[in-house]
């Protein structure tokens, strides 16, 4: 029996998102690759160039930056949240009563500014 042909995923948007979220932490590859017991080279190679991680490396890697997989997945459903929503939601559950309303101001703020573009 012939094995169905079937065309492997891309994940160098996914490693992308991995490095960049990596960074806006300040994260190195070592330390990252210490806590995961994962080797730098094989953080690297997932975030450089598209590696397939395993199912528990990806599972962990998405936990631990908070990543949408729907967005790499299903692209054109825009009902799920972004990674850089799912980022700020966390932010913001961390932050106090004055942070959020300082944040609250500006959103509203640029929201007028945006609707008055248009």
């Amino acid at each position: 029996m012939a094995k169905r042909p079937v065309p492997k995923y891309d994940f160098k948007a996914f490693g992308a998102a991995i490095k960049e979220a990596r960074k806006g932490r300040k994260e190195s590859r070592k330390k990252v690759s210490d806590k995961m017991y994962i080797s730098p080279r094989y953080l690297a190679n997932i975030e450089n160039k598209g590696q397939h991680p395993s199912l528990q490396i990806f599972y962990e890697l998405v936990a631990r930056y908070n990543i949408s997989v729907d967005q790499f997945f299903f692209p054109d459903n825009e009902t799920e949240k972004s990674t850089q929503r799912r980022q700020l939601d966390t932010l913001l559950d961390n932050m106090s009563d004055a942070g959020l309303r300082i944040v609250a101001a500006t959103a509203k703020e640029v929201v007028e500014v945006e609707s008055e573009k248009d």
